[in-house]
Parts: structure tokens; C-alpha cells; sequence
């Protein structure tokens, strides 16, 4: 009999939530189907399970019970503690539960599949760490074995990244740390922290209540499935601390100390991975929306530009330490940027086709991130116009994160595997979720993806 009131906006909102969860989960049956068309007929995708660097393997392991007790605990109470919590209790909790929600997921494929053996495979860094016996001239000699063809060619991952990234497994193995199992606890310890990073910087741009609401999100994100123990998880929480001090710097915490840790970390960024260096672009907006919160917060005082100036030698500073190291010990980035180039077109990037993965990794994305964030960026996407309020930076905030990784997926240096690839950049559209009216749901969604990924699929990473 009411049929003719009109709906509640927030349920207008909620099916427009929904409407875009769907359309992403359509983008991902799509790349399913068309790429296992294509892989069937001619095999140029070089994956098993597309769009994901997978293959199907149902099984059930150790870690599936506390998988799911972790799911449960954080879609019950996460949003309420989220919200009570004093801030730094928020942190710590946040920290344990993403450890425990990375490792329970890591250990449903077992100890040796899933932990111990992830960094030891033919592919990865632990494989070089009897060829950094002397690291100076291992650095001088590096660019030399980039390419396939060269003499005793790295192996791709190595190839695939500047130095910074084997010398890390590398004095893991010099303090006692050595072998797949310690490697992939430190991944997995250190990238749990990523998700700090993040809320930090939501935090000092966008205000304390959006932070709060974004942070069970980032704890239960489907991404831990990736970061469970890839490297390139350890390398997301780099870059996210590297932001998280900038935003501390611009917004005027500590900002000299602040602003010369981020410089120090960025450059470590880029000599962990030569794609992180887009992360240039999520710092200019950091920059900007710092700048435009002093501006409305602290009208009176003297433009904001004017105080954030005086930071830049700091930055700067930084940021020439880790680059200066490396070149004075003989490596030379951009050699090895444009090599990297050819050993990839010398692999299996020359073969995939650009045309199924420019939109095939936007299909990876989404497992990665989970639906609830589709529907964040459409309430983030909204949000934009509106008056400059905590809202409002940060949906500019994610959209700049989401532009970052656009421009990672057109440069086509990211074709396929671009779930661990683009952990980095992925983390960085989670806070979207802030925005979305019921949370539990979500949260539901969320947990449901990361489990049926980790039990229905053995990864590759």
C-alpha cells in the first residue's frame, strides 16, 4: 500500500552500492571467461586460472579455522571497536588482527606451501642471496644480468627489481634470518603495517571519525591473500609509510622530522620497485590536500604554502640518501630501468596480450580490493564535488590512488599478475570504504571473497 511513497535516499544509495558491487563482479566473471577462452585457444596469457596467476586446487589447511574466526570476530566487532577504541589502541589492534588475518589465510594452504616455501621458488630473491658474498661488487656487476640472454641472467623477480629488494633477504640471511620461513614472516609482518600507513594518512588529511570507520576494512581486506608472504607486501608498507609521514609533515606533526623520513623511505621505494615511482603522484595530492586542511582549519595563520616551503630541504635530503648510496656503490638506476624493459618483452610480457589485460588487471583489482570497495569509489566518485570537508579529501584521496594505478595499467609493464604487482597501489582504494552507510554487510563481502580465493584457488604468490 505504500508503493507510491518514494524511496529513502539511503536506500536509493544502498541499491546504487549494490548496483556497483555487481558491475564489478561482472567485469571479473568476464575476465574468466574471456581469458580462459583465449588461454585455451593459444596460450598467450601464460596463467592457469585467468585473470589470476592461480590454479584451481579446492582444499581446506590449517589456517582455515582461524581464518574464519578472524572473519567473524572483525565483521561483529570491528566497527565497534573501531569506533571506541582510544587511536593508538586502534593501531596496535589493527596491526594484530591484519597479521592474523594474513597468516590465517596463508596457512590454509600449510606451513611449507603457503609461508616457508612462498620466497624460494626459482622465481624469487632467495635464490641470489650466495651471489651477494660481496655486495659492492655485486652492485657494480647488477645491470649485467638483467637480460635473459646475458651471463647467469637473474632470476625474474630479481631481474625485475632494483637491488634494494634482494639486499633485504639478503642481510635477513647476514643477521641470522636466513630461508623461506623467516623471509616470509617478515613479509607478512612488515606488511600488515601497510594498512597503518594508510589509516595515519586518512587520519591527518581527511579527520579521526573517517579513519576509524575505514580501518576494519584495511584489516580484512581480500589483499592479504597477496600479502601473505609476497614481497611485494613488505614493499606496500614502505611506500604507505613513506605517504603517511608526508601527510604527517604537510599537516604540521613533527613536520621536519616527518617530512625527512618520508624523503628517506621514498627513495628506498624506488629502489625496491621501478613502478612504485608513480607512488609520486599520491604524494603531490597528499601535498595538496594537507596544504587545503591547514587552509580550512587554520584560516588566520599564514598560507599554508608558506609553512609546508621550509619542509622541502628536509624531503629532499630523504630522499637523496638511498639513491646516492646505490649509485656511489655503482648501480645505475636508469640502466637498469630500460634493461628491465627488454627482459620483460623478452618473457612472457612480450606475449600477453595488451588488449584482454589493460581491463583484465582492472578485473584482479577488484578480487584484490574486494566489492565493497567498487561501491566505496562510487560513493568516493560523489563525493568529490562536494564542499571541502573530511569527505571530500578523501575521496580526491583515493581517486588519486586510483589514477596511480591507471597509469600502472596503461603503461603495459603490468600485464597479468598485477594481484601482487599492485598491492602497493591497491591498499590505497580501501579507505573508499569509509564512505558506506551499514559496514557489517560489507565486512561480510570482504571476508568472503579473501576465503573463497584462498580455499578454491592455490596462488601463485
Amino acid at each position: 500500500m505504500n508503493r507510491d511513497l518514494p524511496r529513502h535516499p539511503r536506500d536509493l544509495r544502498d541499491l546504487r552500492d549494490v548496483g556497483a558491487a555487481c558491475a564489478a563482479a561482472l567485469l571479473v566473471v568476464t575476465a574468466v571467461l574471456v581469458g580462459t577462452a583465449i588461454e585455451r585457444s593459444d596460450g598467450t596469457l601464460h596463467v592457469n586460472w585467468p585473470p589470476l596467476y592461480a590454479r584451481w586446487d579446492p582444499h581446506i589447511g590449517p589456517g582455515t579455522p582461524a581464518a574464519l574466526a578472524v572473519a567473524v570476530a572483525v565483521v561483529a566487532y570491528g566497527p565497534r571497536l573501531a569506533a571506541r577504541l582510544p587511536w593508538r589502541a586502534l593501531l596496535g589492534a589493527a596491526w594484530g588482527t591484519t597479521t592474523a588475518w594474513t597468516f590465517s589465510l596463508a596457512l590454509i594452504d600449510g606451513w611449507q606451501r603457503g609461508v616457508a616455501g612462498r620466497l624460494t621458488t626459482k622465481y624469487e630473491y632467495l635464490q641470489v642471496i650466495d651471489r651477494f658474498q660481496d655486495i659492492p661488487g655485486t652492485l657494480r656487476t647488477f645491470t649485467r644480468h638483467i637480460l635473459i640472454d646475458s651471463p647467469d641472467p637473474w632470476p625474474a623477480h630479481t631481474a625485475g627489481h632494483p637491488p634494494a629488494a634482494p639486499l633485504t633477504f639478503v642481510l635477513l640471511d647476514r643477521i641470522g634470518l636466513g630461508g623461506g620461513a623467516w623471509a616470509g614472516v617478515w613479509c607478512v609482518t612488515v606488511g600488515a603495517t601497510a594498512c597503518l600507513g594508510v589509516l595515519v594518512t586518512v587520519r591527518a588529511l581527511a579527520g579521526e571519525e573517517l579513519a576509524r570507520r575505514a580501518a576494519p576494512f584495511l584489516v580484512l581486506a581480500p589483499a592479504a591473500v597477496w600479502t601473505g608472504t609476497s614481497a611485494d607486501g613488505y614493499f606496500a608498507a614502505v611506500a604507505a609509510w613513506a605517504v603517511a609521514l608526508l601527510a604527517l609533515a604537510v599537516t604540521g606533526h613533527r613536520p621536519r622530522t616527518a617530512a625527512l623520513g618520508s624523503g628517506l623511505l621514498f627513495g628506498l621505494t624506488c629502489y625496491l620497485s621501478y613502478g612504485l615511482t608513480l607512488f609520486a603522484l599520491l604524494a603531490a595530492a597528499v601535498v595538496a590536500l594537507g596544504t587545503a586542511r591547514v587552509r580550512t582549519e587554520q584560516p588566520r595563520t599564514e598560507e599554508p604554502w608558506t609553512r609546508s616551503l621550509p619542509l622541502l630541504p628536509f624531503l629532499l635530503a630523504g630522499l637523496a640518501v638511498v639513491p646516492l648510496l646505490f649509485t656511489l656503490a655503482g648501480f645505475d638506476w636508469w640502466e637498469a630501468y630500460h634493461l628491465l624493459v627488454e627482459r620483460y618483452y623478452q618473457g612472457a610480457g612480450g606475449i600477453r596480450p595488451y588488449g584482454y589485460w589493460v581491463w583484465a588487471n582492472l578485473a584482479c583489482t577488484v578480487l584484490v580490493v574486494g566489492l565493497a570497495t567498487a561501491a566505496g569509489l562510487r560513493r568516493a566518485a560523489s563525493a568529490v564535488g562536494a564542499p571541502a570537508t573530511g569527505r571530500s579529501r578523501l575521496a580526491l584521496l583515493v581517486l588519486a590512488a586510483l589514477l596511480m594505478l591507471l597509469a600502472a595499467d596503461l603503461s603495459g609493464m603490468s600485464k597479468a599478475e598485477t594481484e601482487r604487482i599492485w598491492l602497493p597501489f591497491a591498499l590505497w582504494l580501501l579507505p573508499a570504504c569509509a564512505f558506506l552507510d551499514r559496514p557489517r554487510p560489507w565486512l561480510a563481502a570482504q571476508a568472503t571473497v579473501a576465503l573463497l580465493l584462498n580455499h578454491l584457488l592455490l596462488t601463485g604468490w
